[in-house]
């Protein structure tokens, strides 16, 4: 049985205008993280764009913690189609769901990228998100400027 939490917080940040719910529900495991599907998710910024998002794991599994990022406003031409299926595992309307993309921080001389090849599709009112890949030659590695 799939628990769908409705969220009551119906913020919208004014910089982004978009809503990043307080918890995601993924309808499946990211790829090489078996096991957390439910996240916690935390602004860490004024602007609702940078957000981390630490795993609630099963009872002796360690939490996983995790950066996305609303693309926008780094990526103002990104604009991936996103496939019928995604969208209804997601089970909200098309209109109403977010994109977030996983940030891989710098380190040393690498800058931070996000991967563009694969987003978080989000209903911001349920909390339900999957990662989708797209048909489209987005990058895996996009540095973030």
């Amino acid at each position: 049985m799939t628990q769908t939490t409705v969220m009551t917080d119906e913020t919208t940040h004014p910089f982004t205008g978009v809503h990043v719910p307080t918890t995601l529900h993924l309808r499946e495991p990211l790829p090489g993280l078996p096991g957390h599907t439910e996240f916690d998710v935390t602004s860490l910024d004024d602007i609702g764009v940078l957000h981390a998002i630490r795993s609630v794991p099963a009872a002796g599994a360690q939490p996983v913690r995790l950066f996305v990022v609303v693309p926008q406003p780094f990526f103002p031409d990104y604009a991936p189609a996103i496939s019928a299926e995604a969208v209804a595992a997601v089970g909200g309307p098309a209109e109403r769901l977010v994109l977030l993309v996983v940030v891989h921080p710098a380190d040393g001389p690498h800058p931070a990228t996000a991967n563009l090849l694969a987003p978080l599709v989000v209903d911001p009112v349920t909390g339900a998100a999957v990662q989708s890949v797209v048909d489209e030659d987005w990058p895996l590695r996009a540095p973030l400027a």
